[in-house]
């Protein structure tokens, strides 16, 4: 199953969430303000190296340019639109709002 997150966690709980509940190997994606939680130096930088270890974690890759996050924590994969489709594609999705 695809998690995808789209609330910042600084403003939602949801990403928190999502780490609990995601099963291993469920790729989770983070688009819109979500994205915010993959910097690599930003406060959720441990929780994302955490989730690394079990689940693919990618980011959209417009959605970082939008927000100017740059840094990523080493393993998130940046994807474009066709990435996200081909995600979607693949997996059943669950949003987390």
């Amino acid at each position: 199953m695809l998690h995808t997150i789209n609330k910042s966690p600084f403003e939602s709980p949801s990403m928190q969430e999502c780490i609990r509940f995601a099963a291993p190997g469920d790729p989770v994606l983070f688009i819109e303000n979500g994205v915010y939680a993959v910097q690599s130096s930003g406060r959720y930088a441990s929780d994302i190296a955490a989730l690394l270890t079990t689940n693919p974690v990618y980011a959209l890759q417009p959605d970082l340019e939008a927000r100017a996050v740059g840094s990523l924590v080493e393993g998130v994969e940046r994807v474009g639109y066709d990435g996200f489709v081909d995600l979607v594609e693949a997996h059943r999705v669950n949003s987390w709002l």
